[in-house]
């Protein structure tokens, strides 16, 4: 197996922690169900660790990336597993014959390219007439616009509206889910473990319990060509986390960092005050202990 390679903000590593890492792994473990059994193309895979969670879950995976490099890695990091085979290719010129697949997997693709359209159009072009295309992209009305950011390696983001627009001109029928990484808690019948339900959340300011709706970071469509051919939803919701719970023990160990930054600057501040009040008793003028360790005036 090769090491890892260096996170560079444009694709996505299995070394990344928390956050980004929820967000990632969760659209492929999502996308497993659906493609288990079924000859799955990831298009853009990238370092491959999601090719290799999909086929891990049954599916026959050909994983597909525009870098010779990352494919090479990929081949080195996942060449064991069965039911695995990576190529280079570009996503809008695809190695492989019409209705080749069963499922298209394709996630955070779109933003990095212009050409939507014709990415769309190699998509139905290798699907079967009964398989369907699972792709992500990042709302821009939240994802640029709301958090007030730039992201160097996206060329083109689309806001709601036009990823709808963009779908219905290749594929008939369509549904969108929301996704959004926040910290949470899950209350359900142990009697019913896939029917989890987020219905409402604590006020902090009133005390009351009040419904919520947050908007979506990321869209992830599943595309067909009649909505026979796409799995029911039924309204449910997926929950993912980590067995260590990363997100919350970082969250907690930077509460007790902040703790116990909290205890020393009050110690600092109650030497000062004394330090202060030592100088005016001793007639001398007030400098604090710090701007003369500086050599501050």
């Amino acid at each position: 197996m090769s090491g890892p390679l260096e996170f560079t903000g444009e694709r996505f590593t299995p070394e990344c922690v928390r956050e980004i890492w929820y967000e990632h792994y969760h659209r492929y473990a999502l996308a497993a169900r659906w493609c288990d059994g079924k000859r799955t193309l990831d298009a853009a895979c990238g370092e491959g660790y999601g090719s290799a969670v999909l086929a891990k879950s049954g599916a026959k995976v050909d994983g597909v990336d525009i870098s010779e490099r990352v494919i090479a890695h990929a081949r080195q990091q996942y060449g064991d597993i069965e039911q695995l085979d990576f190529h280079v290719a570009d996503c809008t010129d695809l190695p492989f014959a019409d209705s080749e697949f069963d499922r298209v997997v394709s996630f955070e693709t779109l933003e990095h390219l212009a050409t939507h359209d014709e990415l769309l159009t190699e998509f139905k072009r290798v699907l079967k007439p009964d398989g369907f295309l699972v792709l992500s992209s990042p709302d821009k009305a939240v994802y640029s616009e709301g958090e007030g950011t730039v992201n160097e390696f996206h060329v083109r983001e689309l806001y709601r509206e036009e990823l709808e627009a963009l779908i219905a001109r290749h594929f008939p029928a369509s549904r969108l889910l929301g996704q959004k990484l926040m910290f949470h808690s899950a209350i359900w019948s142990m009697e019913a473990i896939d029917q989890v339900a987020l219905d409402q959340v604590a006020d902090g300011e009133s005390g009351s319990v009040r419904v919520i709706k947050q908007p979506a970071m990321y869209f992830i469509a599943l595309c067909a060509a009649a909505e026979k051919y796409l799995p029911d939803l039924d309204g449910r919701l997926w929950l993912f986390d980590d067995l260590e719970e990363s997100v919350y023990q970082h969250y907690h160990g930077e509460v007790r960092r902040n703790m116990a930054a909290g205890g020393i600057i009050a110690g600092l501040e109650k030497k000062i005050a004394e330090l202060s009040t030592g100088s005016e008793q001793a007639g001398v003028a007030k400098r604090s202990w710090w701007r003369r360790l500086l050599h501050k005036s």
